[in-house]
């Protein structure tokens, strides 16, 4: 019996012991969990993201009160922990000391600089633009023929539109009005080109003659300057170019052919360029509805109400363009009839068609005139033709177009020059022309456009704001002159798009 007694004895110690170490073991694991728990909330928060999971009820319903009292006293307040301890500070193992989270890594896009951003941004935004710009170039230059004609053709429209209307007054009919002025104005646009002509063949003679006095004179001239020029020198240089015409008489015979083709493409432009002239005077109010519809509905109103001043503004450009030609070529050639330079009224003719190229058509015409009067009456003549061209171009650009053209087109000089530069690299002498028309139209339409969309927002915010029914009453749109356009062209006072901001019916019609 005392065998049996301490054998219960012993077993029932080590029970106690080993249900000792195995709560002492549970204490550890929950320790270590809740330690592991605290560790990711200190890495999610490091990483940016706030979780609403503090120790509340439910953290402590997750990790009874044995661990949280060994992490309380041992690892947060210092004091010895009931599980094994580590070799310094007193901490447990697989601790994890406190430290500073690691500052979150920027994105790449902020990590580039503001200004580098904008910069790429724009760029690649103006390499877009700059490829359109191209493909529409491409795509101009292949149909340039038609461009060319149609364009003609709303400037010679711009021109002979209120005749129409005249003989429309006079008792003439639509029909016959329209065939009246389009075929008169072709008429007499060809005779002034052939009165150049048929002056130049019918002066030949007399010019050739007067030319070589004026070679001799020139030659004279040069030998008496204060250099060292002798008349060896002068015969060298004119056997020089006779060589070079010799050896170039290939190109020069082809580009003779490519001047015949080039006559060919004038009289198929010419005649494209009459047919639109034809329907624009009749049908303007039906091409400009046909127009109107293609626009989308959002935008039809605005763009009914830039047509008419776009028209406005290219009509005031071309008659005033053709009233200082008229004044140029009127002033120049009188100045060369009384100095009696040969071709006086020719020269005249070239005069006024070249006023239509801005700035370089006048140096160009009044170098020709200066020329010829060099070579035909010598140098004397030449210098009062010189200060003749100068003086009427002098009146020309400081009273007569700021009085005539200031008023419809506002153009700066700059814009003017860049304008005709890069007209002319692109499409030649017609490319010139257009240039500053263009440029004018463009900007009319911009600025309404834009006093338009800020017309808009303004009525947009006061519904937005609450306004009274006063207050959202329709409001003019933006002021400048209106036009529409009948069969017999445009006509003041009714434009596409309405002043009391009803959107245009394409049927109230006006067209540019």
């Amino acid at each position: 019996m005392s065998g049996l007694g301490r054998l219960r004895t012993g077993l029932s110690r080590v029970g106690k012991k080993v249900s000792g170490f195995r709560a002492a073991a549970e204490r550890e694991q929950e320790r270590r969990e809740y330690e592991a728990s605290r560790l990711g909330e200190q890495e999610a928060e490091a990483a940016g993201v706030v979780e609403d999971t503090g120790i509340g009820p439910a953290r402590e319903e997750r990790f009874p009160a044995g661990a949280r009292e060994e992490v309380s006293g041992g690892a947060v307040a210092g004091g010895p922990p009931s599980g094994p301890m580590g070799p310094a500070g007193g901490e447990p193992p697989g601790a994890v000391s406190e430290s500073p989270p690691p500052a979150p890594r920027p994105k790449p896009a902020e990590a580039i600089p503001w200004g580098v951003r904008v910069a790429a941004e724009a760029g690649w935004r103006t390499l877009v633009i700059a490829a359109v710009l191209w493909m529409l170039i491409q795509v101009v230059g292949a149909v340039s023929l038609l461009v060319i004609s149609f364009a003609a053709g709303l400037l010679i429209t711009a021109l002979l539109q209120p005749f129409v209307g005249w003989l429309k007054r006079a008792g003439f009919g639509r029909g016959a009005a329209t065939a009246v002025t389009a075929f008169g104005g072709f008429a007499i646009i060809g005779l002034m080109g052939w009165f150049v002509v048929w002056q130049v063949i019918e002066n030949s003679e007399d010019l050739t003659g007067r030319v070589q006095e004026g070679v001799e004179g020139l030659r004279d001239w040069v030998l008496e300057l204060p250099f060292d020029i002798t008349e060896d020198n002068l015969d060298s240089w004119v056997d020089d170019i006779n060589e070079w015409i010799s050896d170039n008489s290939d190109t020069l015979t082809s580009a003779g052919l490519e001047g015949v083709n080039y006559v060919v493409e004038f009289f198929t432009g010419a005649g494209i360029t009459l047919f639109v002239v034809l329907f624009l005077l009749y049908d303007g109010r039906g091409v400009w509805h046909w127009f109107l519809r293609l626009v989308p509905r959002a935008a039809r109103e605005g763009v009914a109400g830039a047509g008419p001043r776009a028209w406005i503004t290219l009509t005031g450009y071309v008659r005033g363009t053709v009233i200082v030609a008229f004044i140029d070529a009127v002033g120049i050639g009188i100045g060369l009839f009384v100095l009696d330079v040969p071709m006086a009224v020719p020269l005249a003719v070239i005069v006024f068609i070249s006023a239509f190229v801005p700035l370089v058509g006048a140096i160009a015409s009044g170098a020709l005139a200066v020329l010829v009067a060099l070579v035909t009456n010598g140098l004397v003549d030449a210098l009062m033709v010189l200060g003749v061209v100068l003086l009427v171009q002098q009146i020309e650009g400081n009273v007569l177009q700021p009085f005539i053209l200031g008023r419809m087109v506002r153009v700066h000089p700059l814009a003017v020059v860049l304008g005709v530069a890069a007209g002319s690299m692109l499409a030649g002498i017609p490319g010139a022309v257009v240039a500053v028309p263009l440029i004018a139209v463009t900007t009319t339409v911009v600025s309404y456009l834009r006093a338009y969309q800020e017309e808009a927002d303004r009525r947009a915010h006061q519904q937005r704001s609450g306004a009274t029914i006063a207050g959202l009453a329709p409001t003019p749109l933006p002021a400048g002159p209106t036009v529409t356009t009948g069969g017999d062209g445009p006509r003041e006072g009714d434009g596409g798009g309405h002043g009391n901001g009803r959107p245009a019916d394409p049927q109230d019609g006006a067209r540019p």
